[in-house]
């Protein structure tokens, strides 16, 4: 199930009210002049007859048109903002940099417009954000068999109090209750869509997660306890295998993962997380029609708390569950981001044969 496009003629009142609804999920091409835009485009309103509506990117690039150089129809909706656009890329300049208001202002501008945007698009401030940059600093040093005040002084924080405080929000413990000799570990990798934090043994993956996400440190914890406190910092194999198959997920190459996984949860719970694996890419599902498919038809909330409860984000596309009317509803890691995901797996689909699962290596390698 994917969303249906409602009437032109509704879509058009939609690009006349700039009806931030419709964002990512339906695109206006305009004959007169060739291009095709978002529906909240800032641009001057093109007449109703030179206007076609589609529901993706590449049906509007299929027609002949090319993007709108205003609002940015390539790019995720939190890129399309001025603001975000030129403090993520100042993030990325200045490694390591204490940000405060101040910076904000000295580069022209509002913080109010600012914490506004950050909180609508990621659901933190680009404050928080940047605090998050500099506490993953001290995770490389600390992964690198560094000594906490090593790690502090690489974060940028001015006291160990304040790492170690900070460290904890982010990592759900303080970083001595991270084990030096601990047979799972925790790492970062790099993503397009920002740094995820994956928690993995020798051989199977446990937690998979955006870094910025509220949850994290809670889900964390639970794996502490899970695991009895003996996670450690750093890498193990099946990391790399992960990595390399991200790359080639959002590089549009495959948008299979092989990575065995482990699942912690109820067997209610599990079998929502089976079902989840078992939507091909490129497809969506409602959360009545997943209840449907674990043999649960009246368990839709349920099956929705479940789906929330998803500890191993992508390989796990939670991100492909819809509500009923095709809305993209709530998502951990944003809605943006969920946004931007589907997109990415529109242009996979072609590429995969109808009905393949989209983790390949699951059954039979699963750890209870």
């Amino acid at each position: 199930m994917l969303f249906d496009l409602p009437d032109p003629d509704t879509l058009y009142e939609a690009l006349l009210a700039r009806d931030p609804f419709y964002d990512g999920r339906a695109y206006v091409c305009v004959s007169s002049t060739g291009i095709f835009c978002r529906l909240t485009c800032p641009a001057r309103k093109p007449k109703r007859e030179n206007c076609s509506f589609y529901a993706t990117v590449g049906e509007c690039i299929q027609a002949g048109y090319r993007a709108c150089k205003r609002c940015h129809p390539l790019a995720p909706a939190a890129e399309a903002e001025p603001a975000i656009r030129v403090l993520l890329a100042a993030l990325s300049e200045r490694k390591g940099h204490r940000w405060s208001e101040p910076d904000i202002v000295r580069m022209g501008l509002d913080p109010s417009t600012v914490r506004r945007a950050f909180n609508r698009h990621f659901g933190m401030t680009f404050l928080e954000i940047a605090r998050l940059e500099r506490l993953r600093n001290g995770h490389v040093a600390l992964a690198g068999g560094g000594k906490v005040i090593e790690a502090q002084i690489d974060a940028g924080f001015s006291s160990p109090g304040a790492f170690r405080a900070a460290f904890a929000r982010l990592m759900g413990q303080p970083p001595k209750s991270f084990a030096a000799d601990a047979a799972v570990k925790a790492d970062y990798i790099d993503t397009p869509l920002g740094a995820m934090i994956a928690l993995s043994d020798r051989t199977h993956l446990h937690l998979l997660e955006f870094a910025d996400r509220k949850a994290l440190p809670a889900e964390l914890r639970r794996m502490h306890q899970v695991f009895k406190g003996r996670i450690g910092i750093g890498r193990l194999g099946p990391m790399d295998q992960l990595e390399a198959e991200l790359e080639a997920y959002f590089s549009g190459r495959d948008a299979r993962f092989s990575v065995p996984l482990a699942f912690h949860g109820s067997d209610f719970t599990k079998a929502v997380w089976r079902a989840l694996v078992d939507i091909p890419a490129g497809e969506t599902r409602s959360y009545s029609a997943l209840a449907r498919q674990v043999g649960r038809p009246s368990a839709v909330r349920a099956v929705a708390r479940a789906n929330g409860a998803n500890q191993i984000a992508l390989l796990v596309p939670c991100h492909r569950v819809l509500g009923a009317d095709g809305s993209l509803t709530g998502y951990g890691g944003g809605l943006w981001r969920k946004q931007k995901l589907i997109e990415i797996e529109r242009s996979h689909a072609r590429a995969i044969r109808p009905g393949a699962p989209s983790h390949a290596a699951l059954d039979g390698q699963r750890a209870p």
